[in-house]
């Protein structure tokens, strides 16, 4: 099975080139984030044509997850646990029933800028959030995935050049806390066990020729309960994606786990 998180930075907008990236990678389960476009207003004929089920949970402009599956989708849950007044889109979970089933959860971790503030306060809040909710799904004892743009350089070789990144919320020290305490529950970052390279990156800005220049970052992450990891054989970052006409900044990053 593989399993992809991809942040399309408008699914409308790029929907061309975003129909020729999923062909391309051919995907089992694709986690979708910054779909930019209400529930309703998801180009759902045009994805389900390449033989995706979808779950959506959408917002008007701003932010916007998707699950897509090839295999039925079940328990669909929009949003993430915690705090009801949470308007925000980003976060969508489902059972993948594959022949071994899967539950992943798409999520897009905020940002954060400027730190410190309250884009700072509410993300650090979102992500003792999610770590509760990782905590509770980790009790079922199954397979499960948590994929998605993080918005967090876990590492100082994640980035191009950590001294442009050091104060930014990506790469703070209680950002980065925060993401190891997620991962010391008991999950496993599928990048840095299956390759674990320095200077591999998954976003580059459309500003001043970064992607040109190799100015990039590490910020999108395939976190597996230990079912999940188990199954593990490869990852892969695409990075053609990023080459294309109208392109999204970030690019598909997919793991592969054996059926």
């Amino acid at each position: 099975m593989k399993i992809a998180t991809w942040n399309v930075n408008s699914v409308k907008a790029r929907l061309p080139t975003v129909l020729e990236v999923l062909k391309d990678i051919d995907c089992d389960v694709i986690c979708l984030q910054e779909i930019k476009c209400e529930t309703d207003a998801f180009p759902y004929m045009e994805i389900e044509e390449l033989g995706y089920n979808c779950a959506v949970h959408g917002q008007k402009s701003y932010n916007g997850v998707a699950l897509l599956s090839k295999h039925p989708l079940e328990d669909v849950e929009k949003g993430l646990p915690g705090d009801d007044s949470d308007e925000q889109a980003r976060y969508i979970e489902a059972l993948v029933l594959a022949d071994r089933p899967v539950r992943v959860g798409a999520l897009y971790l905020p940002n954060g800028n400027p730190a410190p503030g309250d884009k700072y306060d509410y993300k650090l809040s979102w992500m003792n959030r999610l770590t509760a909710h990782a905590k509770s799904l980790l009790t079922l004892e199954e397979s499960f995935v948590l994929a998605g743009d993080y918005n967090v350089i876990p590492r100082d070789e994640d980035c191009w050049d950590i001294a442009v990144w050091r104060d930014d919320a990506l790469a703070l020290p209680k950002t980065r806390d925060a993401f190891h305490e997620l991962k010391w529950l008991g999950m496993t970052e599928a990048f840095e066990a299956a390759d674990g390279r320095a200077h591999q990156y998954s976003f580059w800005d459309y500003q001043a020729g970064a992607w040109q220049k190799g100015h990039g970052i590490r910020i999108d992450h395939l976190l597996l309960s230990p079912q999940a990891a188990d199954r593990l054989t490869g990852v892969e970052i695409y990075k053609k994606a990023r080459g294309l006409e109208k392109p999204s900044d970030h690019v598909p990053v997919i793991a592969e786990l054996a059926d």
